[in-house]
């Protein structure tokens, strides 16, 4: 199998983080990273956009030469296909709490903070536009008190005790909004600390680049 990814980009790096989340319990899944070099447009070019009409990454190239071109429906192939040690629990109840989780986050922070970096301060070279920044950075309030909350108890991880695909989510855009130099959860003292020891742990921390 093969990962078309690029450094940086959040939902490569949600990848990237699951992966190595998963070498941590034991399971080394065997797929080879293709950087696609986006700031050349590289994404944007006929051999990419074969693999993936949007031109977006990841995308990952089964042996059977398919091709799946979403980051979570990515990480639902690889907890099927190698269920051993996986992130998400078994238990129904347990698998809808972390799903939960996971999905407001998504929805309700990284969708907006993925804007917000573009209308700051574009990797890619988009006009920044700070009406557009503000309006986005209140419209994710909600969504980080949401977090803020939910680790109020003092639990490592957002779903509890384990690493879980929501710290990989949250993980991943927390790195894209750094790239920015602006911090918007400074203010925030659980944000943080989870942030921080998320980061640091060695089983990720090659995986973040700032």
């Amino acid at each position: 199998m093969k990962l078309y990814t690029v450094p940086l980009a959040p939902n490569p790096t949600r990848v990237t983080l699951y992966l190595a989340e998963r070498r941590a319990q034991g399971v080394d899944i065997p797929v080879e990273p293709v950087v696609v070099n986006t700031l050349k447009g590289r994404h944007r070019e006929p051999e990419h956009l074969a693999r993936n009409s949007f031109g977006t990454l990841p995308v990952l190239e089964l042996e059977s030469g398919a091709y799946v071109t979403e980051s979570l429906s990515i990480i639902d192939y690889f907890e099927a296909a190698f269920p051993a040690a996986c992130l998400l629990p078994s238990d129904p109840e347990l698998l809808a709490y972390a799903r939960n989780i996971e999905r407001t986050l998504e929805m309700r922070v990284t969708h907006d903070l993925a804007a917000w970096v573009h209308a700051t301060k574009s990797p890619l070279g988009y006009e920044a536009n700070a009406e557009h920044a503000a309006a986005l950075v209140a419209r994710m309030q909600p969504g980080l008190d949401y977090a803020e909350t939910l680790l109020a108890d003092g639990r490592a991880f957002l779903t509890g005790s384990d690493p879980s695909i929501a710290d990989c989510t949250l993980a991943a855009f927390f790195q894209f909004m750094r790239y920015t130099g602006l911090d918007l959860i400074a203010e925030r003292e659980q944000l943080c600390r989870w942030d921080t020891g998320y980061r640091s742990r060695p089983e990720v921390e090659d995986c973040f680049l700032m």
